[in-house]
């Protein structure tokens, strides 16, 4: 299912409001910002690139983090595959370009980051595209989580490896390992007990 966004190609207005609140997930505390437009922000609150609540409001009534909230309970009890909640991230056209083509992966599909390269029209930058996967400011709504190497690994995760892992086997692909060279575990294959 492709979500919902709403994507503004120009830098943030520093007199916008901004408003805030933490949820807690089976994986976490998380943190949603939202403006005026849409979603601007979901990380978790322990991850390193959490930016600052400085000057923002916390408020637990804005409608957009509210429906937010509601669609992340949702997805984590099995309820949902897709968001609808309107998106405002703040990047280059190219991140936007990129954060697109993850809101396009259906649920439980993963994709390389050569793939995606080829989906954005640059099929020789997959590096750059890692660059913006990494950058994506709103985790989980934007699947970047659904992003591995060419060889399935699972490569890295602003969230952290477990729950990259744990995200995937929500969505129905297993990882036995949290090591960033893990392969997916494909239907079928035993499971060595070493």
């Amino acid at each position: 299912m492709v979500y919902s966004t709403v994507v503004a190609n120009k830098p943030a207005d520093p007199l916008e409001p901004i408003a805030y609140r933490d949820m807690a997930t089976p994986l976490g505390e998380l943190r949603l910002v939202s403006s005026p437009k849409g979603l601007r922000g979901a990380w978790f609150t322990d991850q390193e690139l959490l930016p600052s609540a400085e000057g923002w409001t916390h408020t637990e009534t804005d409608p957009i983090l509210e429906q937010a909230r509601r669609e992340l309970e949702e997805w984590f009890a099995g309820k949902r595959q897709g968001f609808d909640v309107a998106l405002d991230p703040i990047g280059t056209t190219f991140q936007h370009k990129v954060w697109h083509a993850l809101c396009a992966l259906d649920f439980g599909k993963l994709a390389s980051y050569g793939d995606l390269a080829r989906t954005v029209g640059r099929p020789k930058g997959a590096q750059a595209v890692g660059g913006a996967v990494g950058r994506n400011p709103i985790i989980i709504i934007i699947p970047c989580h659904r992003v591995i190497g060419a060889d399935t690994s699972l490569t890295g995760f602003g969230g952290g490896l477990p729950r990259k892992q744990a995200l995937l086997a929500h969505e129905g692909n297993r990882y036995v390992s949290r090591n960033a060279r893990a392969r997916r575990v494909c239907d079928g294959q035993a499971e060595l007990p070493w």
